[in-house]
Parts: structure tokens; C-alpha cells; sequence
């Protein structure tokens, strides 16, 4: 017996982790270093897997592991790193978030 299913948790975390590169694009200028890209990425990175996991255990009523959350955080990390030179850079959407301007989002 064989089974196929997927958690609408882990989808949505997986959805976050692609597009989180280009949110850290629409927060930052050109200018900003890529250290501080890289650790805003973190950062985007390790609040998604907290707050995913944290929706998975309360829609399971079972307790909170911040031991799994955290360790969510570095295949997150990487596949947002992999995205963003494997599809955004390429493609340009990377260099269009950062040209949107702060003002253009307030509107």
C-alpha cells in the first residue's frame, strides 16, 4: 500500500521559501550589501519555518518543536539561495524587485 499525500503546511512553507528572495528585494536598495541581503534572508527564512510550524501544531493540536522549526530553516534557506540564482537572477526578476520602489508598495 502506497500513499501520496502533502501537507498544505509544508506547500505553503515551500511557496514562501521561493518567492522570500524577492520579498528581500522589495525591502532592499541596490546598494545594500549582499551580507545584509543574505542575513535579511535568514531572518525571512527562520520566521517562516517558526510561524509554519507553529500553524502545524496548533491545526494539529499537538505541541509547538521549535527543534523542527529550526531545522526547517536551512533547507529553506538554501532552496531560497538556489531560487534566486537558479531563477530569479536569471530571468531578472531579482533586478526588477530591487528597482520598486518603497513608495510604489505604500500605495
Amino acid at each position: 500500500m502506497f500513499l501520496f499525500t502533502l501537507d498544505p503546511i509544508s506547500i505553503i512553507q515551500l511557496i514562501l521559501t521561493v518567492v522570500m528572495p524577492i520579498a528581500v528585494g522589495l525591502v532592499t536598495t541596490r546598494t545594500t550589501s549582499g551580507a545584509v541581503k543574505a542575513w535579511l534572508l535568514a531572518a525571512f527564512t527562520l520566521v517562516a519555518s517558526i510561524l509554519t510550524e507553529l500553524a502545524a501544531a496548533l491545526s494539529q493540536h499537538v505541541p509547538f518543536d521549535l527543534g523542527v522549526a529550526l531545522i526547517a530553516t536551512v533547507p529553506s534557506f538554501v532552496i531560497s539561495v538556489a531560487m534566486y540564482y537558479g531563477l530569479w537572477k536569471p530571468t531578472g526578476v531579482g533586478a526588477a524587485a530591487q528597482n520598486v520602489e518603497a513608495t510604489t508598495l505604500v500605495k
